[in-house]
């Protein structure tokens, strides 16, 4: 899926994934995921913004957790 890049571009496709692991609770797969999403050029800004606004769907409990882990990512 990742070399589809005609498709979606990395960055898209990091978003995607990172909101999905999120709404599903899947936080030990969410560093790697994050991670990823940092080095295809997700900002620090729009994470939190991103994270922000999954807490209304998914509730304040996964997105509290994502948050924890952006802060060790984009330190």
């Amino acid at each position: 899926m990742w070399s589809r890049e005609d498709k979606l571009s990395p960055r898209d496709r990091s978003f995607l994934t990172v909101t999905a692991l999120i709404s599903q609770g899947a936080f030990e797969q969410l560093k790697y995921h994050m991670t990823k999403a940092k080095e295809n050029g997700i900002t620090k800004e729009e994470i939190s913004e991103m994270i922000t606004q999954l807490a209304f769907y998914v509730g304040w409990p996964k997105a509290w957790s994502a948050f924890g882990i952006a802060k060790e990512i984009w330190k």
